[in-house]
């Protein structure tokens, strides 16, 4: 009990710690979600791809983020609806697109793919991304800038992350089936 409180009070003096701690959990979750909704199970999980998240969402996401959040607090330091709706905007303009982009190319670098195709991964999946991000992001943002106190910020920006990711492997999983519908009805149609 003593070690818990010790570190409850280290995360309060240093909330940078619980963002990261709450990306190298929750990111690696949404990544086993994804995974499992594809159908993969216990003895056919990517691992490498669990630690990458972890690694990623940890020690790069949380504390560029926590850095944006603390630049927004300085800024605007009001709560209130009208600032609230700033941060999330100049968020959504500025933070959002580079995060975005650093993801797919982080990723793909640690991945082992060469940089041209981190850049390639990057054109070819940023725009669309971005697209629905830009419809769900600011609302998150918004309520997370006007509710959440700022030492929780980073953390429930990440459980948002946890949805949003389940959001994508849903997404992907209706695009899979889609296409393997186009493949096997023309095959059908052959057949008779």
């Amino acid at each position: 009990m003593a070690a818990l409180s010790r570190f409850a009070a280290f995360t309060r003096r240093h909330p940078v710690v619980r963002g990261m701690l709450a990306y190298a959990t929750i990111w690696p979750t949404s990544c086993l979600i994804q995974q499992t909704m594809v159908g993969k199970r216990w003895d056919s999980y990517d691992w490498m791809q669990l630690a990458r998240y972890s690694l990623y969402g940890g020690l790069f996401t949380a504390p560029t983020l926590y850095g944006w959040v603390r630049i927004s607090t300085i800024l605007w330091p009001q709560i209130t609806l009208k600032t609230a709706v700033t941060k999330a905007v100049v968020e959504q303009l500025t933070y959002g697109p580079a995060a975005l982009a650093c993801f797919f190319f982080g990723m793909s670098l640690l991945e082992n793919k060469t940089v041209e195709e981190a850049v390639n991964e990057v054109k070819a999946k940023f725009l669309p991304t971005y697209k629905v991000g830009a419809c769900v992001w600011p609302v998150f943002q918004t309520f997370n800038f006007l509710v959440v106190p700022e030492r929780n910020r980073v953390p429930f920006v990440s459980a948002c992350s946890l949805i949003w990711c389940c959001f994508l492997a849903y997404m992907y999983q209706l695009e899979a089936k889609r296409q393997a519908q186009q493949h096997v009805t023309p095959q059908l149609m052959l057949k008779h």
